[in-house]
């Protein structure tokens, strides 16, 4: 895959992950019109280990190419795409995401669950976005088990979620956990639009720290979180951060011997 998709938006290939090359309004009038539409559709908010991790596993790339939108969630692959010629490119931070969708007007009547987070942070996250946004719709919160789930609770949770009728149900899981949870229920779940947004559910109910803007902006957000929480996440950049340095210099030289 090079350059554009046919899909709503053009796709930038970074390392073999058609990413999508837009804006978080971009993004919230996507999300809309799937609403209105009722096509079911789910968005993969991915950076550099969502990227990394495809490398290896087909299976996960297939999932993040065959999403509805698959947005720049650090600023490495936004410069990646400025570089491949995508110019308008802008970072689609999850958590930004989650609070332009939820900042719409209430008159829209867009109604939200929210699936995934550790125990109590869903009900948390709830709690924060509502005060920031009176009027907001909250249909229902489930936190699943941190390990397997099984058959029977596994169709308990598509029961309850559909049960709410909810518009939209936000994913706090990790990845690859919450693309494979996405990919698997997407049509199973009547809500149309799945988004996966990761550790946004703990940034946004206020459990752990976001790096500051200016290391957001720099790209060094990673930093920040290696040094917030280093017994877990060391083995991850120590992996993903210089792979994907030489892997995309090798890219972008390619593509301008090839030009």
């Amino acid at each position: 895959m090079n350059g554009a998709s046919t899909r709503e938006h053009p796709r930038v290939d970074i390392l073999g992950v058609g990413v999508s090359a837009i804006t978080v309004a971009d993004a919230v009038g996507s999300v809309e019109r799937w609403i209105r539409a009722r096509t079911p559709n789910y968005v993969c908010i991915t950076g550099v280990h969502g990227v990394i991790e495809s490398r290896t596993n087909a299976e996960l790339r297939r999932i993040h190419n065959q999403a509805g939108l698959v947005t720049p969630d650090g600023m490495p692959l936004v410069w990646m795409a400025r570089l491949l010629g995508f110019s308008r490119t802008r970072r689609v931070y999850g958590p930004d995401l989650m609070r332009a969708v939820s900042a719409l007007p209430a008159e829209r009547g867009i109604r939200h669950f929210y699936y995934g987070g550790g125990p109590g942070i869903a009900e948390k996250l709830e709690e924060s976005l509502r005060r920031a946004n009176p009027g907001l719709s909250v249909v229902g919160t489930l936190t699943p088990p941190f390990g397997p789930v099984s058959a029977s609770e596994d169709a308990e949770a598509v029961r309850r979620i559909n049960a709410a009728r909810p518009d939209i149900v936000w994913v706090g899981l990790s990845t690859p956990k919450q693309e494979y949870w996405m990919a698997a229920h997407v049509g199973r779940i009547d809500a149309p639009v799945l988004i996966g947004v990761g550790a946004a559910f703990d940034f946004l109910a206020g459990t752990k720290r976001q790096a500051p803007r200016w290391m957001q902006r720099s790209g060094l957000e990673w930093l920040f979180r290696l040094l917030s929480e280093p017994r877990r996440l060391w083995r991850r950049y120590f992996k993903i951060v210089p792979a994907f340095l030489v892997l995309a210099l090798g890219q972008l030289w390619g593509s301008r011997a090839s030009a």
